[in-house]
């Protein structure tokens, strides 16, 4: 008896679960998820990619500033 139970309340969490999956879905419009979530990584990549050119340009300013021509640095 128990297992019906929890059974049918697993199909209900489920039902649910897609419904509100689905409202979501059709209210971001005719572009749809995928799109949505397409533009989302678009966007962290071109984020990263101003972090990465700033980290480079920074760089060159430290090396400039501490007469450091080459981009390998020896250890001792």
């Amino acid at each position: 008896m128990k297992r019906i139970v929890w059974m049918g309340i697993g199909v209900a969490i489920g039902v649910i679960a897609f419904r509100k999956v689905s409202q979501a879905q059709a209210s971001l419009g005719p572009e749809g998820l995928n799109r949505s979530v397409g533009r989302l990584a678009d966007g962290v990549y071109d984020f990263a990619d101003a972090v990465r050119a700033g980290m480079r340009e920074r760089e060159t300013d430290l090396r400039s500033a501490l007469g450091i021509e080459s981009a390998e640095v020896v250890r001792r």
